[in-house]
């Protein structure tokens, strides 16, 4: 499986950007998709992730202000991030996590830079 993300950038303190992500190879008929980010000096954490059934779940930090969304058609997964602030400046990585079939595994998008000034 290869994730390729895209739509990071610079953007004032306020602003938006959306992150999306194609999946590829043979990914399976359960799975989650998502997002972590990763700021400097920090552990990576999760941001938002999103079941085939569209069922969501958020970091308290970003609740809402970014909205995660997939279509299942086309393995992607995007990221709509509203009101921007300096702290969600990082890497964002897509993840897939294949549930089945079992065993369950990981798979790691390259990571795309956001950046938000004050």
């Amino acid at each position: 499986v290869q994730l390729q993300a895209s739509g990071g950038g610079l953007v004032q303190a306020g602003g938006s950007l959306r992150l999306s992500c194609a999946a590829s190879g043979t990914i399976g008929s359960r799975y989650y998709m998502g997002w972590y980010r990763q700021a400097p000096g920090k552990q990576r954490e999760l941001v938002a992730k999103i079941t085939g059934a569209s069922n969501t779940d958020y970091a308290d930090s970003v609740k809402d202000r970014f909205t995660i969304s997939r279509d299942n058609a086309k393995n992607m997964v995007y990221l709509q991030m509203d009101g921007l602030k300096p702290e969600d400046t990082g890497v964002y990585y897509c993840f897939v996590m294949i549930v089945v079939p079992l065993p369950s595994r990981t798979y790691w998008g390259q990571g795309t830079q956001v950046t938000v000034s004050s």
